[in-house]
C-alpha cells in the first residue's frame, strides 16, 4: 500500500477550500450543488492548489452538528462527481472516523481531522487506507476560549505530541501527517496572532505544519473589516507570516491569491536563508 506523503520539499503547499455547505461563515451556499462544487474544485486545481479540501459540516461559530449520515449524504455525491476529474490529492474535514472512512473509500487521499482529539478510532482509519492526517487543536470549539495557563504554544505543542505518539502506535509515518494549530478554533484574539509568531516553535520533526487563518476572525478584528468574504488581504499578511516563519502548507479560500503570495514568500524565505548561512 502507497502512502500519502505531505512533500513540501519544493514549495509551500496550497489547501484550496471548497465548502459544500449553506452556512460557512464566508462562502456558504456558494459551492453546495455538486456540478458547482466541481466547477470551483476545477478552478482551483487550475489556479495551483496542490489540495481540494472539502467540507460538508460548518465549523464556524454557532453552527449546528450535523450527524455522520447528514454528513455523508451531502459529501459523496461530490467526492463522486471530483472522481477522475480532479487529479490533486483530495483532502475531507470530518470528526466522525464513520465518514473519514466512507471518504476514503469514494477517492479522498487526506483526512482533515477537525475533532481535536486524534483519536485512536481516526487513527485506525488513516492506517487502514495509509492516508494522510491533518490534525487540528481544538480543545474546546469555536464558541470556547479556554485559558492556557502556560501559553497556547506550550498547549498546542503538547498536544501536537500526543497526536504524533498515537499516529505512530497505529503505523502512521511522520510523513503523513500535518498538524493545525487550530486559528480560531478554542483562541482569543492575542492567542491567535501569537500561533502566527510561533509556528515555527511548534512544529513536529518530520511532519508538515499548516498555517489556516483564512478570513477569519483574527483578521476581522485586526484590520476593521466585519466582512469575512472581504479579508483576502488580511489572509494574505497572515499566511505570509506563517510561511517566514516556518509553516509548510496554508488553507485558503482565494486560490489565486494564496498560491502568489506563497510563491513569494518562498522565494524570500530562501534568499533569508542564504543570509542566514542557510
Amino acid at each position: 500500500m502507497e502512502r500519502f506523503i505531505f512533500d513540501t520539499s519544493s514549495h509551500t503547499l496550497v489547501c484550496g477550500i471548497l465548502n459544500i455547505t449553506p452556512d460557512s461563515f464566508s462562502d456558504g451556499g456558494k459551492w453546495d450543488e455538486p456540478q458547482n462544487a466541481l466547477e470551483h474544485a476545477l478552478e482551483m486545481q487550475a489556479l495551483g492548489a496542490d489540495i481540494i479540501d472539502v467540507g460538508a459540516q460548518s465549523t464556524r461559530p454557532g453552527s449546528t452538528r450535523l450527524s455522520a449520515d447528514e454528513e455523508n449524504a451531502r459529501l459523496i455525491p461530490v467526492l463522486d462527481l471530483l472522481k477522475g476529474r480532479i487529479t490533486v490529492p483530495i483532502s475531507v474535514d470530518t470528526f466522525y472516523p464513520e465518514c473519514a472512512h466512507k471518504a476514503l473509500t469514494h477517492g479522498a487521499k487526506i483526512i482533515n481531522d477537525v475533532s481535536g482529539e486524534a483519536s485512536d478510532e481516526m487513527a485506525k482509519v488513516v492506517s487502514e487506507f495509509g492516508a494522510g492526517w491533518i490534525i487540528m487543536h481544538n480543545p474546546a470549539g469555536a464558541d470556547a476560549v479556554p485559558v492556557y495557563e502556560n501559553g497556547v504554544s506550550d498547549d498546542v505543542l503538547d498536544f501536537f505530541g500526543r497526536a504524533a505518539r498515537v499516529a505512530k502506535s497505529h503505523g502512521i509515518p511522520a510523513s503523513s501527517l500535518c498538524f493545525d494549530p487550530g486559528i480560531g478554533f478554542a483562541k482569543s484574539y492575542e492567542d491567535n496572532l501569537r500561533l502566527i509568531r510561533d509556528i515555527g516553535k511548534i512544529k513536529t520533526d518530520g511532519s508538515a505544519l499548516m498555517s489556516a487563518a483564512s478570513r477569519k476572525r483574527v483578521i476581522g478584528t485586526a484590520s476593521g473589516e466585519t466582512d469575512a468574504a472581504k479579508r483576502d488581504p488580511g489572509t494574505v499578511a497572515l499566511h505570509t507570516a506563517s510561511i517566514l516563519n516556518g509553516a509548510d502548507v496554508i488553507r485558503a479560500h482565494d486560490v489565486f491569491s494564496a498560491v502568489q503570495s506563497a510563491r513569494v514568500a518562498d522565494a524570500l524565505k530562501k534568499i533569508y536563508g542564504e543570509a542566514d548561512g542557510g
